[in-house]
């Protein structure tokens, strides 16, 4: 993707519709382009402001009106009913049979965990969405912060790695290009350089080539960061040689 189709992504962006690949791409450039950066600040909070005056709470009255409106709606009888024998309840409950009336109860209840499975999945979807969100957000305030400072370097292989590192957001990110996959089994662990002590700062997906990272935790006092290659699920320190180490203050 050329640098011009790269500044017709800013809308995009703010507004999370762009795909993974493009975002990734827009990120890596998104942190060398100041014009860029500041046209994603502004449509970002144009969209914020857009949403808050679109949005409306239901009618009070709703619930009320539902509630009585569904008191009005006539249930049809059983096809083969039966009329009501002596001192069984008449009208209209009377011609519900016992079979009807347990076929309507196990279908409400069939219904209700369909309803409560639709809603978990819902909601677990708005959290995902949510957590995208918060992390691109968070990963577009290191890149445009007026003290970001950036470091590339070379990763083998042709991968390049680039660290962006903002001492007023206490963040940084690590975008990743054309890196190989890690062995089956392995994944990417980041780490913080505190001094010679190496912290965790998450892990990299595993099954991507192009990533963009906001490493865990504050840089507070770290002067680098490093990668090696670790067992899923993380290490609680490096067990292998570095992949590459990067040190901030050539950031």
């Amino acid at each position: 993707m050329s640098t011009a189709e790269l500044h017709t992504l800013t809308g995009a962006y703010a507004l999370h519709a762009l795909p993974e690949d493009e975002r990734i791409a827009f990120e890596r450039h998104l942190g060398a382009c100041e014009a860029c950066a500041q046209e994603v600040r502004e449509l970002s909070a144009t969209a914020a402001r857009l949403g808050l005056a679109v949005s409306a709470a239901p009618p009070p009255a709703l619930r009320d009106r539902v509630l009585r409106e569904i008191t009005t709606v006539r249930q049809e009888p059983p096809p083969h009913g039966r009329s009501p024998r002596a001192g069984a309840v008449t009208g209209r409950a009377g011609r519900w049979s016992t079979y009807a009336l347990a076929a309507c109860v196990a279908a409400a209840a069939a219904f209700g965990g369909v309803a409560v499975w639709q809603n978990q999945v819902a909601q677990d979807a708005r959290q995902e969405t949510d957590r995208a969100q918060q992390h691109n957000e968070q990963v577009a305030r290191v890149l445009t912060a007026s003290d970001a400072r950036t470091t590339t370097a070379d990763l083998g292989g042709g991968a390049r790695g680039t660290v962006v590192v903002s001492e007023s957001v206490n963040r940084a990110v690590f975008l990743a290009s054309d890196m190989a996959q890690p062995p089956g089994g392995k994944v990417y662990q980041l780490w913080f350089n505190d001094a010679g002590a190496m912290r965790s700062a998450g892990l990299m997906n595993p099954s991507a080539t192009d990533d963009a990272v906001l490493l865990d935790g504050p840089v507070d006092r770290a002067s680098g960061m490093g990668i090696t290659v670790e067992p899923a699920g993380g290490s609680d320190e490096p067990t292998s040689s570095p992949v590459a180490l990067m040190d901030f203050r050539d950031a």
